[in-house]
Order: C-alpha cells, then sequence, then structure tokens
C-alpha cells in the first residue's frame, strides 16, 4: 500500500516540476548574455514595448541570438524567434517600429553580403510573427512572379544562387514615409529595397540594386506603387552597361 502511495507522490511531483518549466518561457535562461550597447536595445513610440538582444553560444566557436520583447515594468517577456539557429540568427539585428507601435520589422544580417527581414504584429504587450515564412523571403517571391524576373535566375529555379541576395527596409516606416512625399494611412505601408549582383560569374546576367516595393498591412499583398515604376526600371543593371 505504502508503495502505491509512494509512486502516486512521485507521479504527482513530477507533473508539478513539468507544469513549473513554461514559466521561465517568459524570460531568457541565464546563460544568454545580454547586450547592452545603447543601440541594442529598441523602444516603441508609445514607450510600452521594448525589444532587448541576448547571446548565447552555439558549439565551440559560433554564437546565435535571441530577440526578446518586454513591457515597460520588464514583464510579459516574449521571445520572437524561437526555434532559429544560426543560419537565421547568427548576427545582432536592428529594429523599427511603425508610427502607432503595432508593427515591428526586424533586420537581419544573414552572413557577409546577405541580409533579409522579418515582420511581427503586436497583440497586447506581445509581438508575434506576421507572416508564415521571413517578411524577405516573401520579398522575393513577389519580384520573381514579375516580368523583370524572368531572365534573372542563375540556376533553374534556384534563388539560393544569387549572389549577396539582400532585402532592406526603406527609412521612413516611422513617419509614414513622409519624407518620400507619402501621404498614405498610418502604419499601414512597409517600403522594401531588394539587391543582388552578378560577382563571380563567368558570364553574368542582369541583376537589380535597390529594386523597390510596398507591402500592405491590411491586405498582406505586395505592390509597386505608379512612382516607383521608373526607379525599378533604373535598378535593374546589365552586363556590360556602366553603372550610374
Amino acid at each position: 500500500m505504502s508503495g502505491c502511495w509512494l509512486g502516486r507522490t512521485a507521479i504527482l511531483l513530477l507533473m508539478a516540476l513539468v507544469t513549473v518549466v513554461p514559466a521561465s518561457a517568459d524570460s531568457p535562461g541565464s546563460e544568454l548574455k545580454l547586450l547592452t550597447d545603447a543601440d541594442d536595445t529598441f523602444t516603441s513610440p508609445d514607450g510600452q514595448i521594448s525589444v532587448e538582444q541576448y547571446q548565447g553560444k552555439k558549439g565551440e566557436d559560433d554564437l546565435v541570438y535571441q530577440f526578446w520583447t518586454f513591457d515597460e515594468k520588464h514583464q510579459n517577456g516574449a521571445l520572437l524567434n524561437p526555434g532559429e539557429d544560426i543560419d537565421r540568427a547568427g548576427y545582432p539585428a536592428g529594429f523599427r517600429f511603425s508610427r502607432n507601435s503595432q508593427w515591428l520589422v526586424r533586420m537581419q544580417k544573414l552572413g557577409a553580403g546577405y541580409h533579409t527581414l522579418f515582420l511581427y504584429r503586436r497583440t497586447g504587450y506581445q509581438f508575434s510573427s506576421a507572416t508564415p515564412k521571413p517578411f524577405g523571403d516573401m520579398a522575393w517571391d513577389y519580384f520573381f512572379s514579375q516580368p523583370v524576373s524572368r531572365k534573372m535566375h542563375r540556376k533553374s529555379r534556384d534563388r539560393r544562387s544569387l549572389n549577396h541576395k539582400q532585402v532592406h527596409l526603406v527609412q521612413g516606416m516611422d513617419d509614414n514615409y513622409a519624407g518620400m512625399g507619402k501621404r498614405w494611412p498610418d502604419s499601414r505601408y512597409i517600403v522594401l529595397t531588394l539587391s543582388f549582383d552578378s560577382q563571380g560569374e563567368d558570364r553574368p546576367l542582369p541583376w537589380i540594386n535597390g529594386w523597390r516595393c510596398v507591402f500592405d498591412t491590411k491586405t498582406g499583398q505586395f505592390s509597386i506603387p505608379v512612382d516607383f515604376v521608373d526607379h525599378n526600371a533604373k535598378a535593374v543593371e546589365f552586363p556590360g552597361r556602366s553603372r550610374r
């Protein structure tokens, strides 16, 4: 009888331990190091949310980063990039909030000459991924749906073969791109720029340098505004043509 009681007690204790574990999921582990330079932490325009970056070791030589959001009391912690490894989180990142503090863009270096973006949406005091894949990958999907991309594939249906593939956020998200002369609805649009080059190719094909598109946070769709058309035409580079 006592054996059964001890067994039941052990099971209950084990269950209690299991239920306690998730409580630590609202803050970084003690093995991670907080980055403390002034430009490592980002605060939303309404002052309610901050993004902190934490560094951890991966193997003998590699580093991996976690990005956490907290409220103004440093509570309600949420990890922005669960499950990411050095291929997506091997470097510190930059962050930009929309003016209404409801959207957050992560600007992520992937390696020498490679860069992408991640987009997050706010719910309460936390942000979570707003797209089913990295925001930058969605921008490339859109680019490769455009006629201009037809002769730019380096390998059949293999976009990973693009040299120095980069997606960047165009400055102006914090003022709704007023500096570009826009009068867009508050925090609705996000402007991106895409680039890759032909470095190292024996027979260079056309490439792009600063090709622009816009993401609509209301509809979830990309588009090219009419006043971007001339800019994008000049962003296409051809072998043998002098750089502007």
